[in-house]
């Protein structure tokens, strides 16, 4: 909508309400600004409000403020109701992406037999000293699909091999959305109360093959040196471990040992399935020294006057369209020193 806007080929938005417009005042403030500077107006229909009248934008102040707060006040009720739901033990999930069961007319689950023996396969596997990428690599070759019908991936088949219910039980709220960071799930460490019902449904492995499962999951972290906690995996084997995203496909990079003991990193999905699936992207350990990378930053590569450079984006500037004009910048001796990443900001005045 707004690309036909700013393309000339709106004059005017007709919206239900503030609400259905945006969630929160900020963003509804800075659409109807620039659409306002490109001629183009909004009419909310329950509000009766035209943004391109006298009073238009002052009363969509306030009014936008009261529909934020609303819309607050209806996601803690909503909250609320499922804590308490969780509280009496009912159970909340959709099988639509969950290899393995269906569900019955009321509501419980059922075993998928022809896509249980998938499960069952997956941890005879592992078991056998098979690695999650080769795992995958093994049912795309038999032409098994995933539950949504696309490839296996090597996270797929750990969240698998880590769900407690192909043994029958049900961890609920593993998983919470942070105040204030709607469709964001954070793993739940504490920070909010969970539930945990044993034998809740039938399982499809058992409970001795499951926790042996977790045992050589557990001593394969510890034999690679990553951290148990998906936060500090990051930080536990190389201090960038996490933080590099590929621009193309945005996987992160690993460090590998290459060519003469060099050390560069490449994007995780080159590694895994080669030039088809992504192109790419490498950079030598020496050009990440001295660089203040806190957190995910996306590294493009950009040839200037015949010369390789780099770019750095924090992720969140690039998830949003906006890219960091600086690059590498060149010395005498022909060496690079690393741009300082300045993510820029959009300030609103209101």
């Amino acid at each position: 909508m707004m690309e036909k806007a700013r393309a000339g080929e709106i004059d005017l938005i007709i919206t239900k309400s503030i609400s259905r417009f945006a969630r929160n005042t900020v963003t509804v403030l800075k659409f109807a600004r620039e659409l306002k500077e490109l001629g183009v107006g909004i009419f909310f229909e329950e509000q009766n409000i035209n943004t391109l009248s006298g009073d238009g934008e002052m009363m969509l102040a306030v009014l936008a403020s009261f529909a934020q707060e609303e819309s607050r006040s209806m996601s803690e009720n909503n909250k609320w109701s499922i804590r308490k739901k969780f509280e009496r033990g009912e159970v909340m999930i959709t099988t639509s992406r969950f290899l393995g069961y269906d569900k019955n007319e009321y509501g419980d689950l059922i075993v998928n037999r022809k896509e249980a023996e998938i499960v069952s396969l997956t941890f005879d596997l592992y078991l056998l000293n098979v690695g999650s990428s080769r795992i995958g690599e093994l049912l795309d070759y038999l032409g098994v699909k995933t539950v949504t019908g696309t490839t296996w991936e090597s996270g797929t088949i750990n969240g698998m091999l880590c769900n407690e219910k192909y043994k029958g039980d049900f961890h609920l709220q593993k998983y919470y959305t942070p105040e204030n960071k709607r469709n964001h799930t954070r793993k739940n460490n504490g920070e909010v109360q969970s539930y945990y019902i044993s034998e809740n449904h039938e399982p499809i492995v058992s409970p001795e093959v499951w926790e042996k499962v977790q045992e050589v999951r557990e001593q394969r972290k510890r034999d690679r040196n990553i951290g148990q906690d998906s936060t500090m995996k990051f930080q536990n084997r190389y201090p960038l471990s996490g933080m590099l995203i590929c621009p193309y496909c945005g996987k992160t990079l690993r460090r590998r040992q290459v060519y003469k003991k060099k050390i560069q990193w490449l994007c995780s999905t080159y590694i895994e399935k080669g030039v088809k699936a992504c192109k790419g992207i490498r950079i030598d350990d020496a050009e990440l020294q001295g660089l203040n990378i806190a957190e995910q930053t996306v590294i493009e590569e950009v040839v200037k006057n015949g010369k390789k450079h780099y770019c750095y984006t924090s992720k969140a500037d690039f998830d949003c369209g906006i890219r960091n004009s600086t690059v590498s910048a060149e010395i005498k001796d022909g060496s690079v020193l690393p741009s300082v990443n300045r993510p820029r900001r959009t300030v609103i005045k209101l």
